[in-house]
Formats: C-alpha cells, structure tokens, sequence
C-alpha cells in the first residue's frame, strides 16, 4: 500500500472530536477537489510503498486506541480490508474516512462519509468534468449507511459548506436516504484552509446546524495547527 504520511495527533472533525487519535493517510484519489487539503495524499507515486502489517506495527505503537485511517481516498487501496481487520482485531477502535465515491464496502467502527457537493468542482474544464463524473455516488453511500445498520457500528455524514446556499445541496442528498439517518449524523462543516477562513465562516454553518438539527462540525486542526501536515 502506499502511504502519505502516518502521526499522532487529536482527530480535529466529526463525532470523536479532541480524542488523541494515530493516523494513517492512505495515497490516491481520483477526484479533483478545488479546496482539497492534502494534496501531498494525492497521488500514490509520491508516498511511501508498504505493507499492512507495516502500518499497523507503528499505529499500534501510539499510546490510543482511536485509529483514523484516510487519505486520499482509502477506498482505492487494495489491502484496504487487511489493515482495517488487523487493527480491530488489536482491539482498536477505527474510524474510515471517505468520499463514499467508490462503492466497496470496508468494515470500520465509524464510517466517516464526506460525499463532495458542487462548490468542490475545480475551476479547470477538464478536471472540472472527471471530477463530476466521480464526486456523488449515491448507491455507495446507501450502501455505507445500510451496512451500518446491520453492523449495529456508526457513521456520519459530513458536508463542506462554502456558502449558507450549499445546506439546500446537502438536504437534496439526504432526501435520498429518508429513515436511515438521525439529524445528529449529519455534519456541516465550514470549507476553510487557514484559521481566518474557518472564524470567518463556522458562525453561518452554527447557525444552520441550529436551524436543521444538524451537528456543527469544528476544524481543530486547523484551531490548533494551522492544518500543517501531520497534524
């Protein structure tokens, strides 16, 4: 597998929010997110080649038993399955971060779904049209929710909200999934790449997550490190 980078840090978004957290950030993606915040996770020819057993020895080797494995996209590494067993079967608690744009199933204790709303399209044409050909699959997230249901394990549904009008995109996909998710899963978190952007905008998204029931979603990382790599 190949691997951006692994570290030890607090998990800065969604429901686990401040617990000390290791990452893994898996290599490869095939969207093109304008505001994508690690570009470095990008492409799989600029990580580190490995082996699952690799990954886990080291994540093990921090003092939590909070795992987030994410990328990239996760989805698009083959031993994808082995390392997500092998560290539950450590006793581990692991969180998988997607874009739910690939429909493959991976077993996980919280499925973290960050579907891609049209504000993440590039300005590029070209890119612009692979990137929408790819960003919202909805059979891939149903299928992600159902399965947790079955599992009795959790998920969460997270949006990047650039502007007040993107809640209107995120309410026509959940239209999708009616009785299959509580407002609590749902997350709305501002698109901010450094400390101002994200004061500047988490007002408007609180004041949404008050309106729907939604759960606002924080950036700690970026609050507390300015979203450096590794952090």
């Amino acid at each position: 597998m190949q691997v951006a980078e692994i570290f030890y840090s607090l998990q800065g978004e969604g429901k686990l929010t401040g617990l000390p957290s290791a990452f893994v950030r898996l290599a490869g993606c095939k969207l093109h997110c304008k505001y994508c915040d690690t570009p470095d996770a990008k492409k799989a020819d600029s990580a580190v080649s490995t082996t699952a057993e690799q990954v886990v020895k080291q994540l093990l080797s921090y003092p939590t038993s909070f795992i987030v494995v994410t990328g990239g996209e996760p989805l698009l590494t083959f031993e994808l399955e082995i390392l997500c067993t092998k560290l539950r079967n450590a006793g581990r608690h692991v969180t998988l971060e997607t874009a739910a744009s690939i429909e493959r199933l991976v077993d996980a204790d919280l499925v973290s779904i960050s579907p891609k709303l049209s504000n993440s399209t590039p300005f590029d044409p070209v890119l612009a049209r692979q990137h929408e050909a790819l960003r919202l699959n909805l059979p891939a997230i149903g299928a992600f929710i159902e399965q947790t249901h079955r599992e009795i394990t959790e998920f969460q549904l997270k949006f990047v909200l650039e502007k007040p009008e993107d809640v209107l995109e995120v309410q026509d996909i959940l239209s999708n999934f009616t009785g299959l998710f509580e407002p609590a899963d749902v997350l709305l978190m501002p698109q901010a790449s450094n400390r101002e952007q994200l004061a500047s905008r988490s007002g408007w998204v609180a004041e949404l997550c008050k309106q729907h029931g939604y759960r606002f979603c924080d950036r700690l990382q970026i609050r507390l490190y300015g979203n450096q790599p590794g952090t």
